[in-house]
């Protein structure tokens, strides 16, 4: 087998967001994204030869450089564009929450990936506003012999005319994207967009149908669900108190991939995941406590609650 260059590679825009919840006001801006939150609990996992692809405006091109670097992501290409993409998430006492932009990051063409970032064995596409899009993802999988890990949620957010994201999707196209990539993450908000079908299982084995290898959607407090082949399964959240929710997806799929790079097992890979998302729904910003000792440990317990249950 011959050696990649990375292990891991993320594509999709750092930003910068404001977060307000019963609990707390970050007041400023703070590093975020789906693909900036997902490398970063790789790296905090332990994970070696990662790289990041994205989109970031061109007035804060050397903060991002410097907030990633000191970070532990020190090899990136990164898009100029017009601005560095960024929302205003506002939760109320029961979870939900709104979105208002900020910024809106550049679109990331085919040419903007150079080719070495192409060499790896996993490659996750984390969007956070439309900068990821069919042409992207099919020159993508004709380019690459990576397994593929898609979280949707860029590609399902629009913008109002008063700044307001709302979730809509072209559904055809969509299925297009599931087709080219092996493992699906939406959350159970925008599993419904994707699919149009409101029971997270059935849901999950859509994007099976659709042509994933696994169909995961993610169900904050409780948990997540996984179908492939012709299984499904319902994996527990590791009980906590929730802080902030924020990036709490991002670091499963991160998680995930990490765990499944270790094992090639689905279920041991949610499991993992579902831990190490509980410390950042803790905790808020990029500087979460994650340690593989501590997911390990987490995920013990979630194997315990399941075993408990049988």
């Amino acid at each position: 087998m011959r050696c990649l260059q990375y292990e891991f590679v993320a594509i999709g825009s750092p930003v910068y967001d404001i977060i307000q919840t019963p609990n707390l006001s970050t007041r400023e801006r703070i590093l975020s994204g789906c693909a900036t939150n997902a490398l970063l609990a790789m790296k905090k996992l332990g994970a070696n030869r990662i790289g990041f692809v994205g989109s970031v405006g061109k007035d804060s091109v050397d903060r991002v450089k410097a907030d990633l670097f000191k970070r532990g992501i020190t090899d990136m290409s990164l898009k100029l564009s017009e601005q560095t993409g960024g929302f205003r998430l506002v939760y109320d006492s029961k979870g939900d929450r709104t979105l208002d932009i900020l910024g809106v990051p550049g679109k990331i063409l085919p040419e903007d990936i150079p080719t070495q970032f192409l060499e790896t064995r996993y490659l996750l596409l984390g969007p956070i506003l439309q900068e990821v899009d069919f042409e992207l993802v099919s020159f993508i999988s004709k380019s690459t012999s990576a397994t593929i890990f898609l979280d949707p949620q860029g590609m399902l957010r629009r913008v109002e005319p008063d700044g307001r994201i709302v979730h809509s999707c072209d559904r055809h196209v969509m299925k297009r994207i599931v087709a080219l990539t092996d493992f699906v993450k939406p959350n159970e908000v925008e599993s419904v967009v994707l699919t149009e079908e409101t029971n997270p299982y059935r849901a999950a084995r859509i994007l099976v149908d659709w042509g994933a290898r696994a169909g995961i959607v993610t169900l904050a407090e409780r948990g997540s669900t996984l179908c492939y082949d012709n299984e499904l399964l319902s994996i527990p959240a590791y009980p906590t108190v929730a802080i902030d929710p924020t990036g709490a997806g991002d670091v499963y799929a991160g998680s995930f991939i990490f765990e499944y790079c270790k094992t090639n097992d689905l279920r041991d890979s949610a499991v993992f995941a579902s831990a190490a998302a509980s410390v950042m729904v803790e905790n808020v910003g990029p500087d979460f406590p994650l340690s593989e000792d501590e997911a390990r440990r987490r995920s013990k317990l979630i194997k315990d609650l399941v075993a408990g249950q049988r």
